[in-house]
């Protein structure tokens, strides 16, 4: 690494301080003061400068994303034990809570309490050590739990580094709640609905899922917030109670619940608790209660706490929005990735002031599982009033008429035989032509690494199946330039260069046709792998799982959706008809007889700029059998470096990974 001036380091730091200051502004405070053009701009210096010295701060915050996918999560033990709260479902419940409380501490005197909104998401402790954020992990079971850091990195409103207070801790662990908002909820589910995956039942599902990616790129696509209010282990500074310890953080930049309040005797806890029912309507979140907390430490450490919940604190639980309705009929609904979900018809019943006239079942194992039949009358929940779901089924209710449910064996929009894979929930339609199936695949299919056919957006599919011009992926190749002239966006060059464009994707490889065809479980790198093992697309015809678990690197899942796939009559008509009409694949990646590659088994990461497109480098890695991953972590083999290198040439050198260059990956591969 090149020795950084001092002056670099200043503004590097100051750019740091900065953004992280104009980040708790607008994510936790919700109130920007400078344009996202400046905030672009401080951010773009940042990045160039840690480009150009390979130097990086521990707080900056460009490292909210970053780090490798994960194949596991670490285990952590929590240095204090995160328990979980007793709950109150009644007003009388809560006087009771308030004279245990009273009991114990053998005093009649009104106790000071907290009271805040109870967030319906995922318990999570930030651990910080010299004022850095250093570990975050989950509750687990209160005493373990998983690490989680990379994923918590990439929610902004959590500070990397604490600052805005005149005494920073040597260690603090502070607890809170990761959530999502309702309508990204929505958005997520809108988006899974589109792709035929199986939708999340709740925003706290959402978030937990969100949370628990082994990919941190997936969690930050996902907009989650945090809310925090708990306190763990501590070295350094003294708390004398929960409602000073609020204010610590909301100085120190941390997002704290939404609404907190400070009184005193249980009956001005009732009236702040019904407070909060009404105001949680106007909530963007979830929240499903109230967490009334006695807000003196000492106080709380006095009463101590049972093997799994503190005596000093309760949630009280507001009603669920339920209705009783008749099961009118459960319908099969596809998904563009060929997922059958059942859909609950009901006859209409008002829940919390919304008519619910249909409900998701989410897969048809819980269909089975809760023995649900349609002519039932069952229970359903709109819990924190958002998608309702189907609780269960009032037995006592059956006259003996009901019909029980059945998973559909054909697809009920194009006929096709259903097929579940093992160890799976998800039923599906794999021919590949499924009407309900054909935007998503046609995208696919002419996306750049597919079959590269350049000018055909998601935009212009879109149209185009609109218009009736395509059906299925094969009507690409019936299009001709007349079809589409006139169309939107569509004039005599742009036309014409578009049919040309889809001419040209006629010849291809077996590597991208095969990664064009979407098939279940297989992306580009299987792809390329089955390239490499079978020399033509002729010999996959009707091929058998066992044969494609004999090459190492795929799996039973895999080999089973492979054999599916070839093994379906339709699909193959579909594959004769694209050469009819002048489809060519051709495998250069084919290897048969040749000696193993050099780079077989090994682990690539590249960083700088090099002579070729870093995609050419990563197909020619590829090419002799190596691997090429996204960052450098203990597994990688090499580190290949050019012009300019990143951040990951520090990493390389801290972990002890060999670095090389162009010229020293060429002369490998021979």
């Amino acid at each position: 690494m090149k020795e950084v001036p001092d002056e670099i380091k200043k503004e590097m730091e100051k750019l740091v301080r900065e953004i992280n200051y104009h980040n708790y502004r607008y994510y936790v405070l919700d109130s920007p003061v400078i344009s996202d053009e400046e905030y672009d701009q401080m951010l773009r210096r940042l990045k160039e400068l840690e480009g150009k010295w390979g130097y990086i701060l521990p707080d900056s915050p460009t490292q909210r994303v970053g780090a490798a996918p994960s194949e596991k999560f670490e285990k952590v033990e929590h240095k204090e034990p995160m328990l979980s709260l007793d709950n109150a479902f009644s007003i009388e419940e809560l006087r009771d809570f308030d004279i245990r409380v009273k009991r114990l501490l053998g005093t009649k005197e009104d106790i000071e309490y907290t009271v805040e909104p109870k967030y319906d998401g995922l318990a999570v402790e930030l651990s910080y050590k010299e004022g850095l954020l250093y570990k975050a992990s989950t509750r687990g079971d209160g005493y373990v739990g998983e690490d989680i850091t990379a994923n918590i990195k990439t929610i902004r409103a959590i500070p990397l580094r604490i600052e805005g207070v005149e005494i920073v801790p040597e260690e603090i662990d502070i607890r809170g709640e990761v959530y999502m908002n309702i309508d990204e909820f929505e958005r997520i589910n809108k988006e899974r609905i589109e792709k035929g995956e199986p939708v999340f039942a709740n925003p706290r599902n959402a978030a937990s899922g969100s949370v628990r990616q082994l990919d941190p790129s997936v969690t930050a696509s996902r907009k989650l917030y945090m809310a925090c209010y708990g306190i763990g282990y501590v070295k350094g500074i003294t708390f004398k109670s929960q409602y000073d310890f609020i204010q610590w953080i909301k100085k120190a930049r941390f997002p704290i619940p939404v609404y907190v309040k400070l009184v005193k005797g249980i009956e001005e806890v009732i009236k702040v608790v019904k407070e909060l029912e009404e105001l949680r309507k106007s909530y963007p979140f979830e929240t499903d209660g109230a967490v009334i907390k006695v807000n003196n430490f000492d106080l709380q450490r006095k009463l101590g706490a049972k093997t799994r919940e503190p005596r000093w604190a309760i949630a009280y639980k507001y009603p669920a929005h339920q209705g009783i309705t008749k099961l009118l009929d459960v319908i099969a609904s596809v998904g563009r990735t060929g997922i059958i979900t059942p859909v609950a018809m009901l006859e209409p019943v008002k829940i919390g002031g919304v008519t619910v006239s249909k409900s998701t079942l989410h897969n048809w194992e819980e269909v089975e599982r809760k023995d649900i039949r349609v002519g039932d009358y069952v229970i359903v929940e709109r819990a924190g009033e958002v998608i309702p779901h189907i609780l269960g089924v009032v037995v006592d209710r059956r006259r003996g008429d009901e019909k029980k449910v059945t998973p559909p064996e054909h697809c009920p929009v194009c006929g096709s035989k259903t097929v579940k894979e093992p160890g799976e929930v998800a039923l599906k339609c794999i021919n590949f032509n499924c009407p309900a199936q054909v935007e998503e695949r046609i995208k696919h299919f002419a996306s750049r690494r597919a079959m590269n056919i350049e000018g055909l957006g998601d935009k212009t599919v879109e149209l185009f199946h609109e218009k009736g011009l395509i059906k299925n992926f094969i009507d690409l190749y019936k299009l001709r330039q007349k079809d589409i002239l006139g169309l939107p966006g569509f004039a005599e060059l742009s036309s014409k260069k578009l049919i040309e464009a889809i001419e040209k994707s006629k010849k291809t490889t077996l590597a991208r046709f095969l990664y064009a065809l979407g098939i279940s479980q297989v992306g580009e790198y299987a792809s390329k792998l089955l390239a490499k093992h079978f020399k033509s697309l002729e010999e996959l015809y009707h091929i058998e799982a066992e044969r494609l678990v004999q090459i190492p690197q795929i799996g039973e899942k895999t080999a089973k959706a492979i054999e599916q796939f070839f093994n379906n009559e339709e699909n193959l008509r579909a594959i004769e008809e694209l050469k009819s009409l002048g489809l060519k694949v051709e495998n250069p990646d084919y290897e048969g007889e040749r000696k193993p590659s050099p780079l077989n088994g090994l682990t690539f990461v590249i960083t700088g700029t090099l002579p070729l497109p870093r995609e050419e480098v990563k197909e020619m890695i590829e090419k002799y059998g190596g691997k090429v991953a996204s960052s450098v972590s203990q597994k990688t083999d090499y580190l290949v470096v050019g012009e300019q290198p990143g951040s990951k040439l520090q990493k390389a050198r801290a972990l002890g990974v060999k670095t090389i260059s162009y010229e020293e990956l060429l002369r490998l591969m021979e």
